[in-house]
């Protein structure tokens, strides 16, 4: 399949490649040159909330935050 570059150094990818590759508007390619070729190939994307799931360390409940939160007395364990 061929894609012509564009003036400002833009090229389309071919909707069959992007349907067989999962390529989605958003999709994040790594460009890389490998034996004298040009390599498209799809970062690893992470979701932000995976990111930062068990970072914090509590001991505290979810009701007693929110109770906190709200002003109420502590009816938690």
């Amino acid at each position: 399949m061929k894609a012509v570059v564009a003036e400002r150094g833009q090229i389309t990818i071919p909707k069959a490649l992007r349907l067989k590759l999962g390529i989605r508007p958003g999709t994040v390619l790594n460009f890389e040159i490998r034996d004298h070729h040009l390599v498209a190939v799809k970062a690893e994307q992470i979701d932000s909330v995976e990111k930062v799931y068990g970072c914090l360390k509590t001991t505290l409940h979810t009701d007693k935050i929110i109770n906190d939160l709200r002003g109420k007395s502590d009816n938690c364990d």
